[in-house]
């Protein structure tokens, strides 16, 4: 969630840490602050609101200092405001803190130090860690031991910078649970919670590993585990460019990203896809290629955007492979005791690798004994490192909060997955091949489908005043319906549910009147009359009709008020035509609203906390 990051080096420090938060407002944007060390003394500035509320304070202050830690949030404990936002220091003044994450026993810690004469200024959890470190180095004297000593102590999750006038040359940043990356450029170093933070200084980094401590100087850096035990860590580079995180001319990243899918679906299954063969090659799965083979079961767990992703998932296998799949959401299956048995593979999908909820399921699964199998988008991220093996989707940074561009590559890895363990069992070389050439023609489908984009914008002014929608689909659509949802939720704020088409007679028919859109995933398919009878009892009640159909099908356009056509393709393939509509829909009908599109209330990108 928060962003996060400190600095140490030769530049002015304000200026990094100013755009390491600007770089990664879209992970918490609540309110953002920033400590530095200006003549051996801690100045902290912070601000409710965008970080540009912040730089504009920052600017008036002639800072020169090299080293600080900055910090934009996403609310945890404590209301969006000036006192509750980050950095927090100790009683001295003398320690600075920032945090990401939860701390689950804040509150026992908390009256332990009251009773010791402690006082506190906010309300957040990560006020009363500032303070417990500040009291150990009361009797320890050393910063690296009193940090090490409180977070042996703590229990939950965080990702945290430190900083010290008492040691006014060193950083110390730990995690347990909440991403941390270093940069490593140079004589210089940034501590992040995210490597856009980092990319423009440097593409060296290494990441910090559960229960893992970076004591970072001007000189260079060790890392320890919190029981301090000396680790070594390889230097790995950052797979994306400063380019790949601006809107390059597009007025919001979220439509920038939606433009981005003809190249991001190409990039999925670039490399992979053996079109002669009617087959796909999966390096990253090659290590578990016969537990694959002989699964009984396949687990798929994931959250939010990647659960709907998830569920296109289990059609798409169960379809073409025969084997049968369960889907999971990661924040039930980690608490359920879930029955796990040695032949079933469990497969996590994680647009950012370190979704806390996911990250719990993949652990809870190894602690089992199953095979672990990760689909995520960022390299070196928390669930690539701890699954077994797994496969990137290779989508680039996704910088708006509602997916795009990596629940439709999430999708197509999920196909290649499927064409795979397909290929192991029945399915036809000639049956293979059909698979392959529709997969190879998708981005330019997905090209003509972004074309429609001024037909969903006048749909998108038409219906802005409209309170609630009903997204309708079926067979390997209903996910669709889901997502186009869900993504209507969040970034317009109106209210919106997605529901199989036929369940519709089960209780939702009763919201529909002249005044309920009803968003219809209508493609030519086995299911595609029932789809058709299920618009009719809409129409039949004065529900307005909003219909995704395949190109050609004038029937259709007789019955629904507004058609927004998708090329003709293979039934497997429908869920991502289908949902680019409903992305360009969602993100008009917020512009309409005039919404903040990329950076939704109360939502944050990459959900590290329970």
């Amino acid at each position: 969630m928060c962003g996060i990051v400190g600095y140490i080096g030769k530049r002015k420090a304000s200026e990094v840490l100013l755009n390491g938060l600007n770089r990664m407002e879209y992970r918490g944007y609540d309110s953002a602050g920033i400590s530095v060390i200006e003549d051996s003394k801690l100045i902290t500035m912070k601000k409710k609101g965008k970080v540009s509320l912040l730089e504009s304070i920052v600017d008036h202050k002639s800072l020169t200092s090299t080293i600080g830690i900055a910090h934009t949030r996403w609310a945890t404990h404590g209301y969006p405001n000036d006192v509750n936002a980050h950095p927090h220091s100790d009683n001295s003044g003398n320690i600075s803190i920032i945090h990401n994450g939860i701390i689950e026993n804040y509150y026992a810690l908390k009256i332990k130090l009251t009773e010791e004469g402690y006082t506190f200024k906010s309300e957040t959890d990560t006020e009363v860690l500032a303070v417990f470190i500040g009291a150990l180095y009361e009797q320890v004297n050393d910063l690296e031991r009193a940090v090490r000593m409180a977070l042996s102590e703590v229990s939950g999750t965080f990702g945290i910078v430190v900083l010290s006038s008492h040691e006014p040359d060193k950083l110390i940043a730990a995690r347990r649970g909440s991403p941390l990356v270093v940069g490593i450029g140079k004589s210089e170093y940034i501590a992040a919670s995210d490597a856009t933070a980092i990319v423009q200084y440097t593409n060296s980094v290494v990441y910090l590993s559960d229960n893992e401590m970076a004591i970072i100087t001007r000189d260079g850096f060790t890392t320890k585990t919190i029981s301090n035990r000396k680790t070594i860590k390889a230097i790995q580079e950052i797979k994306f460019s400063i380019d790949q995180i601006e809107k390059s001319g597009f007025e919001h990243f979220m439509l920038k990203e939606i433009y981005e899918q003809p190249h991001t679906i190409r990039d999925s299954f670039r490399g992979r896809l053996l079109s002669e063969k009617g087959n796909v090659k999966l390096g990253g799965l090659s290590s578990v290629k016969d537990k694959l083979r002989s699964a009984g079961r396949i687990i798929i767990t994931a959250c939010g955007t990647s659960w709907h992703a998830a569920l296109v998932g289990e059609y798409l296998i169960e379809q073409i492979a025969q084997v049968p799949v369960e889907v999971e959401y990661a924040s039930e299956f980690r608490y359920r005791n879930p029955i796990l048995n040695p032949d079933d593979v469990v497969f996590v999908i994680s647009q950012s690798g370190e979704t806390a909820d996911t990250l719990a399921a993949v652990q809870e699964a190894k602690r089992k004994g199953a095979t672990v199998l990760g689909i995520v988008n960022v390299v070196g991220s928390s669930i690539a490192r701890e699954t077994d093996a797994g496969i990137y989707i290779h989508a680039g940074p996704e910088i708006g909060v509602a997916s795009t561009k990596a629940f439709t590559a999430q999708i197509s890895v999920l196909m290649l997955i499927a064409l795979y363990l397909g290929r192991m069992k029945n399915l036809s070389l000639a049956d293979g091949r059909k698979i392959a050439a529709e997969l190879n023609e998708l981005p330019a489908k997905v090209e003509s489908v972004l074309q429609n984009a001024e037909g969903i914008k006048s749909i998108a002014k038409e219906y802005s005043t409209a309170k609630n929608f009903l997204y309708l689909g079926r067979g390997n659509n209903f996910p669709v319906a889901l997502e186009g949802a869900l993504k209507l939720k969040e970034i317009s704020y109106i209210h919106a549910e997605g529901y199989p088409a036929a369940e519709m007679k089960h209780g939702p028919i009763a919201l529909i009147d002249e005044n309920m859109p009803v968003v219809f995933i209508a493609t030519k398919d086995d299911i595609y009359d029932k789809v058709i009878s299920n618009i009719e009892e809409v129409k039949a009640r004065k529900g307005k009709i909003i219909a995704i159909a395949t190109e050609g099908d004038s029937r259709i356009g007789r019955i629904a008020d507004h058609v927004i056509y998708i090329p003709d393709s293979i039934s497997f393939l429908t869920p991502i035509l289908a949902s680019i509509p409903l992305q360009l829909l969602a993100y008009y009908m917020a512009l309409e609203l005039e919404c903040n599109v990329d950076q939704p209330r109360n939502l944050a990108k990459s959900v590290t906390v329970e």
